[in-house]
């Protein structure tokens, strides 16, 4: 069954971010993805009707600085974020290799696990993180 499973086309999960476009040095970048985390397959195997079902286990985010995150839920977007990282000033390149894990039934039997597990990787996003300066003015001229 294993083999079947790492041939499904499995979507490939979208980074998405917060601030979108450039970020600033000092404020956390927040990741999430709202793709569908869940496929259902229904192959034909030597003559059964196999049903596969693919779930998002696992997420590692590639935050394009060396340092990898990983998680067990997808994020979510300010104000309920769970997945953030701090940055230096430069240009970065994010990206989200998702796990899969799996679950199938033969002609409408019970369900039983898939073993193994499979991924896939996600299109990166590039972004800019700035260093603000202080500039101070005279409000009096």
């Amino acid at each position: 069954m294993f083999r079947y499973f790492q041939t499904l086309p499995l979507p490939q999960l979208t980074t998405r971010q917060q601030p979108p476009g450039n970020a600033l040095v000092g404020l956390p970048v927040i990741f999430w993805t709202d793709s569908p985390t869940t496929q259902t397959f229904t192959v034909d195997i030597r003559g059964f009707q196999v049903v596969i079902t693919a779930t998002a286990s696992g997420y590692t985010w590639h935050t394009g600085d060396g340092a990898d995150l990983t998680t067990d839920n997808p994020g979510q977007p300010y104000p309920n974020q769970t997945i953030t990282h701090d940055y230096r000033a430069g240009t970065y390149t994010a990206s989200l290799t998702t796990t899969w894990s799996g679950t199938f039934t033969v002609d409408g039997g019970a369900s039983a696990d898939v073993p193994g597990t499979t991924t896939t990787d996600g299109p990166p996003v590039t972004f800019t993180v700035l260093q603000a300066r202080t500039v101070l003015t005279n409000p009096y001229d």
